[in-house]
């Protein structure tokens, strides 16, 4: 397949709202598509590189070179090229990436190195998702959607299966089954208001502790332990106080949900970043474990022996996790039978706010397991964090976002009347507000170098954000978790932002 055809996708794709009309698109792609092109077109569609990021930024990329008069690269080329961009390393490796570039863009039509900019930049967000691209690939090939999911949810890949349909047609998807050993991909909760709001949607249901820790899959044969992660990448070796933990149960066939966290001599969960570190760590694994040991947690079972539990009433996968897992390592939790409990699981909220966790999660007692999907059967809840802070610059959109100014670099006040950069959001933003502060930044712009507006700090924007993290990235060592726009606050000077000071006061579990 041309790459030519895919950016041409990328931005019909980007053009419409219509989820209608996005299926359609993908399935007419799809259909011209070759087996050995969708491990490709699918990750370039949803804005992934396979390499994962390669080391190009906008230095590279804007130095312009004259584009092709036609096109004739194909997705499989210019994957191939990317692999070896991503294998250039030590001395000379910058002028070495320098050229790769210049030859991959060379070859490229106009609108092909504008897509291959925002793919390489991370900027391709046109909303082509994988939940769109699997129904676009039941269509191409005429299999029923929900085989489509399913196999997808078994398979933790999209690509796989769309591989297998495009050679073998519907039938490969019979193939797809529940695995120890190969990890599907995690159910997702969907976010509600309030406790109050959660339980009225979803009673009966259970209200249980949201962990601030590291999402596992925990698969055990026999003897044999394998720990994955939420983006199924094996991290076992990392983790032998986990496989411990797998082994000590008196069951030898197991799939476990759940997360990691690690707790202080207090008893209180360490910060997220304290985990993820530690997670993380690929070196000295004994001397990590004894540093920074981290407990197995769990919430659920997805098969227990030779029975696939996936398609089980949560009440039921919950009563096998109980009868299997002893209490300290599962969930704290409560049952909220109707709106009557509404009161008990606030308290239960706050309790758990109280312990140092992230908020709750409620779910229905009736759901199956929709590995996979951000589905209703779960909401999550945790309070939200807002900051005013100023705009000190904004990066051009692409995609449907193109001729706009969307990322947005926010500060806070510093101590020496200046503004210390926290991070970057393009979240939260509706099309109107797009194109308000557009207009509004560009009358603010001091500097434009193509790619990043700079402007004068006066614009005040209320920020909404998760959590605070270290970062030896930012000025002030850390930055904002999920930061999202809430609103523009014009009614603002910016002196009335928040200070890097008042921030770290509200957050003293995270000290840069």
């Amino acid at each position: 397949m041309l790459l030519s055809r895919l950016a041409e996708v990328s931005r019909e794709v980007a053009a419409t709202a219509a989820r209608s009309r996005k299926t359609a698109l993908l399935a007419e792609l799809f259909r011209e598509a070759e087996a050995d092109d969708v491990p490709i077109v699918i990750p370039y569609l949803a804005g992934r590189l396979p390499q994962g990021r390669l080391g190009v930024g906008w230095k590279v990329l804007s130095r312009p070179v004259p584009p092709a008069a036609g096109p004739s690269l194909t997705v499989r080329e210019v994957d191939a090229r990317l692999t070896g961009l991503g294998a250039v390393s030590g001395p000379g490796s910058q002028a070495e990436r320098t050229r790769i570039v210049g030859e991959l863009m060379g070859a490229a039509t106009e609108d092909e190195q504008r897509f291959l900019r925002g793919l390489l930049l991370g900027e391709v967000r046109q909303g082509a998702l994988d939940a769109v691209a699997a129904e676009g690939l039941a269509e191409a090939t005429g299999a029923d959607p929900a085989a489509v999911r399913r196999a997808v949810m078994l398979a933790g890949s999209l690509q796989t299966v769309a591989r297998a349909l495009l050679a073998e047609g519907p039938e490969a998807l019979a193939c797809f089954r529940l695995t120890v050993g190969r990890p599907v991909l995690p159910m997702l909760a969907q976010t509600a208001s309030s406790v109050g709001e959660a339980v009225e949607k979803l009673h009966p249901c259970a209200v249980e502790e949201k962990l601030d820790g590291i999402r596992v899959q925990v698969h055990r044969e026999g003897s044999t332990v394998r720990i994955h992660t939420r983006t199924l990448d094996d991290i076992t070796d990392r983790l032998p106080e986990v496989t411990r933990a797998a082994l000590g149960l008196a069951c030898e066939r197991f799939v476990l949900d759940g997360e990691v966290i690690s707790f202080d001599a207090y008893g209180r969960p360490r910060s997220f970043q304290e985990t993820a570190g530690r997670v993380g760590s690929r070196t000295d694994v004994s001397k990590a474990a004894r540093e920074v040991p981290v407990t197995p947690v769990f919430f659920d079972t997805l098969l227990i022996g030779d029975q696939d539990l996936l398609d089980l009433p949560f009440s039921e996968r919950h009563a096998l996790l109980a009868d299997l897992v002893p209490a300290p390592m599962r969930v704290r939790r409560t049952v909220a039978s109707g709106p009557q409990h509404v009161p008990e699981a606030e308290r239960f909220l706050a309790g758990a706010l109280a312990r140092g966790h992230e908020g709750v999660v409620v779910k229905a007692l009736d759901a199956p397991y929709s590995a996979g999907r951000r589905g209703a059967s779960w909401l999550k809840v945790k309070p939200v964090h807002t900051l005013d802070l100023v705009v000190l610059a904004a990066e051009w959109g692409h995609g449907r976002r193109t001729g706009r100014l969307s990322n947005l670099h926010l500060g806070a006040r510093t101590a020496d009347g200046g503004y210390a950069m926290l991070g970057k959001t393009f979240k939260g933003m509706t099309d109107v507000m797009l194109a308000w502060q557009t207009e509004k930044l560009r009358e603010l712009a001091i500097r434009d170098d193509g790619w990043t507006v700079t402007v004068r700090p006066e614009l005040v924007v209320e920020i909404a954000y998760d959590g605070l993290q270290r970062s030896s990235r930012y000025p002030a060592g850390v930055t904002l978790r999920f930061a999202r726009v809430v609103r523009y606050r014009e009614d603002k000077r910016p002196e009335d932002a928040d200070t890097v000071e008042a921030l770290l006061a509200a957050h003293p579990e995270v000290t840069p």
